[in-house]
C-alpha cells in the first residue's frame, strides 16, 4: 500500500525538520513550503492527500491559503499545527476547511494520531484545544450581538475587509468611499477597541464571527 503524500508549511526552518522526523518513518513527504502562498502553488502541483499548516505564517497566513486551497478544489486534508489555542482561532480554521488541529508542543505525541483520522475521515483536535472550547461554551463567553454592537454596521463592513487582507484601496473600491474615509473609519475602530495594529484587528474580527458575516 502506497504511503500518504504530505505537503508541509511553517516558516521556521528547524521545526519544519522536526516535522519530517516525527512523519518520515510511516509518510511520504513531497515538499514543504515556508509561507502561504508558496504552500497554495505546491499543493496545486504535488497533489498531497494531508496539507499540514501553520496559522501565522508571512506573504499569506494560514487561515487564507487553507480557503484558497479549498476554493481551488484542493482535495487534500487540512491539520493546522499552530501554538495557537484561543477558541476564536480553532473555529476559524474549522470554518476555514480543516479537519484537524494539533498544537505544536504536542507534536511528538499528537501529530501521527491527527494525521491517521483525518486520512480517515475522521476530525481532530488537540485535547488542550477541546478543553478551551469547551470551557468557553460552558461559562457563555462566546460571541455575542452585544459585543458586535459596538461597532456601528459600517465600520462592521469596513473591519471585515481589513480583515481579510483587502488594501484600503480595495475597501474603498468595494464601499463606494473614498480610500481617506476608509483610514478613518480604520483608526477610529482601532482606537475605539484599543487596538494598534492590523494584526490585532484581524484577531479581533475573528473573535468575534465579523468575517462570517454576509456583506450588506
Amino acid at each position: 500500500m502506497s504511503r500518504a503524500r504530505v505537503l508541509l508549511a511553517d516558516d521556521h526552518a528547524l521545526f519544519l525538520d522536526g516535522l519530517r522526523k516525527v512523519l518520515e518513518p510511516a509518510l511520504e513527504l513531497v515538499g514543504a513550503a515556508q509561507d502561504g502562498r508558496e504552500l497554495v502553488e505546491a499543493a496545486s502541483t504535488l497533489d498531497p492527500d494531508v496539507v499540514l499548516l501553520d496559522i501565522s505564517m508571512p506573504v499569506l497566513g494560514g487561515l487564507d491559503a487553507a480557503r484558497q486551497l479549498r476554493h481551488a478544489g484542493c482535495r487534500a486534508h487540512i491539520v493546522f499545527v499552530t501554538m495557537h489555542r484561543e477558541p476564536s482561532y480553532v473555529k476559524e480554521a474549522f470554518r476555514a476547511g480543516a479537519a484537524g488541529y494539533v498544537l505544536k508542543h504536542a507534536v511528538t505525541s499528537e501529530l501521527m494520531t491527527a494525521v491517521t483520522e483525518v486520512l480517515r475521515g475522521n476530525f481532530y483536535l488537540s485535547p488542550l484545544v477541546t478543553k478551551a472550547l469547551l470551557g468557553e461554551l460552558l461559562s457563555g463567553s462566546g460571541e455575542s450581538g452585544a459585543s458586535r454592537g459596538e461597532l456601528t454596521a459600517r465600520q462592521r463592513e469596513v473591519l471585515r475587509l481589513v480583515a481579510e487582507g483587502n488594501s484600503a484601496k480595495v475597501v474603498a473600491g468595494r464601499l463606494g468611499i473614498s480610500q481617506k474615509t476608509v483610514e478613518f473609519h480604520k483608526s477610529s475602530i482601532m482606537r475605539q477597541l484599543g487596538l494598534r495594529s492590523t494584526a490585532e484587528l484581524t484577531r479581533y474580527a475573528i473573535s468575534r464571527g465579523l468575517l462570517d458575516e454576509e456583506p450588506s
